[in-house]
């Protein structure tokens, strides 16, 4: 499930390919798992993003995937996704709890050093995770943990004391918790030194270029360099991989993929059901709070003409819960199929106004999203409701709109665990619940799963979990996308998991 017997003991050795698979890329470009992996070269990586939306800050909000992706490969995080087990080392190399699961320590990998060569302690490890735990989002990126419950135990040792029993926590340190080194201010954040498999040489405008990290404790790493170009679209970064100025279009989408298909110098890889692209209702207040006006939304979708129409199939139908990819995902929940006559009697009951015409806010962030809007609107027209699409440039839609909006869409280039999305978006104290849900019923079936060790146990409370979420959360989530990347055929060792796993390509190469 979520390899609580990994976590709750002593963690496993540090491995060498954190983010690859048995899996092979598609088409006729595909390589053999076989081929040996030959040092030196340039990686051309190509990935989304927007100039206003650039940020150099590891613990801040990274709405841009060229920065996700830059910020990945210079800094570390404690813990990385893996196959099995889903949560691997990383700068952490083992962890072990307390009997009560409140108390954790994780000891730093032997040899870790920052790119400038100093040794990574233990007091670094706080001092980045307390700088994380003191931003805006907080309280989501390290639930349970407090500021003053984050400290050193000798040099190597970082102790987390949680507010509540917590079995999930290695894999909660995940994603976002890079270190840099104790001391760094707020002016030098974006030159501090990470501990990664690649060192920065230079970023201008979003793009950047880095260099292998010669010292670094995770194993080899068979690149040079990895040079990544920002792209405002995915259509002109398939483009580029296609006129071969880059050798990797990252998480480049449906069209593209439907588009590359037919050449024979062209690889795809596809990791399946790997992004949310969730409709999000505010339940705080406003027009949507009604969770029968919620029903109503989601009974109103065709699902299954979103994901054929939004998605070119790339992708599978959903059912409003966040976290398919867990083997603990429920899926005896009933399938939520369009149903319009019930759609309007709900609006009918809850007296939702027919006659205004509503907003829903969007982006074209990544690909998909704005055109997912437009079918959903198109789709709910004929349940009564009216919405207009607002397209948002990407710095106005995560300053503005996330987590303030009454409608808009969002997405999460994960397919990670329940535990994952419910701690992130949903729980009350939740620095990113982005519509506003409070529910005790719902906190307490959270906090009642985590700290519950016994596997099988803990499978049946998040089925209790999931039923609270599917019955009244904020979300109405339509379908799961691909992730697809294209690939030069020259490219090999690219990573096929999902989400964070699919930025970890310090075992990627190129032939000759």
């Amino acid at each position: 499930m979520l390899w609580v017997g990994g976590a709750i003991g002593a963690g496993t050795l540090l491995a060498a390919c954190g983010g690859g698979s048995d899996e092979e890329p598609t088409g006729s470009a595909a390589t053999g798992a076989s081929a040996k992996p030959r040092k030196g070269g340039t990686l051309r990586v190509g990935a989304l993003g927007r100039a206003g939306a650039i940020t150099r800050d590891p613990h801040g909000t990274q709405a841009n995937e060229s920065d996700y992706l830059v910020l990945s490969l210079i800094y570390d995080t404690l813990t990385v996704p893996g196959a099995k087990p889903n949560t691997e080392p990383r700068l952490a190399a083992s962890w072990k709890a307390s009997d009560d699961l409140k108390t954790w320590r994780f000891t730093i990998a032997k040899g870790a050093k920052f790119h400038n060569g100093s040794a990574v302690t233990a007091e670094d490890v706080v001092f980045s995770l307390k700088r994380l735990r003191a931003t805006p989002a907080g309280a989501s990126r390290l639930p349970g943990i407090q500021e003053k419950n984050i400290s050193a135990e000798g040099t190597d040792t970082v102790v987390l004391v949680s507010d509540y029993a917590n079995a999930e926590l290695p894999l909660l340190t995940r994603l976002t918790t890079f270190v840099v080194p104790k001391g760094t201010t707020e002016k030098d954040i974006a030159k501090a030194p990470g501990t990664g498999p690649f060192k920065l040489d230079w970023f201008r405008g979003g793009n950047a270029r880095l260099v292998r990290n010669e010292d670094w404790y995770g194993g080899e790493v068979y690149l040079d360099a990895i040079e990544v170009k920002i792209f405002e679209s995915p259509q002109a970064m398939a483009s580029a991989l296609l006129a071969g100025q880059i050798d990797v279009a990252s998480n480049v989408g449906a069209v593209a993929a439907r588009t590359a298909e037919s050449r024979k110098d062209v690889q795809t890889i596809r990791r399946a059901n790997d992004m949310a692209m969730p409709i999000v209702m505010r339940t705080a207040d406003g027009p949507f709070a009604d969770p029968k006006v919620r029903e109503a939304l989601r009974l109103a979708v065709d699902r299954e003409t979103m994901v054929k129409q939004v998605l070119s199939g790339y992708g599978t139908v959903a059912n409003d819960v966040l976290g398919t990819g867990d083997p603990a995902y429920d899926k005896s929940l009933p399938q939520r199929t369009r149903d319009l006559a019930k759609a309007k009697a709900l609006l009918a009951e809850a007296k939702f106004d027919t006659s205004k015409t509503y907003e829903l806010y969007t982006t074209e962030d990544i690909s998909g999203l704005a055109e997912s809007a437009t079918l959903f609107a198109t789709q709910v027209r004929e349940a009564g409701v009216k919405i207009k699409v607002v397209k948002q440039e990407s710095g106005t839609f995560w300053d503005k709109t996330w987590l303030k909006g009454d409608l808009y869409t969002t997405y999460w280039g994960t397919n990670d665990s329940v535990v994952f999305f419910a701690s992130k978006t949903m729980v009350s104290e939740s620095g990113q619940n982005e519509a506003g849900w409070k529910s005790t019923e719902f906190d307490t079936a959270y906090q009642k799963a985590i700290g519950t060790a016994d596997a099988a146990q803990r499978t049946q409370l998040l089925g209790q979990l999931q039923k609270i979420e599917y019955d009244s959360s904020g979300y109405l989530l339509w379908g799961m996308a691909d992730g697809i990347d294209l690939a030069g055929s020259a490219v090999h060792g690219l990573p096929t998991l999902p989400g964070y796993g699919r930025v970890q390509l310090e075992q990627a190469w190129r032939a000759r």
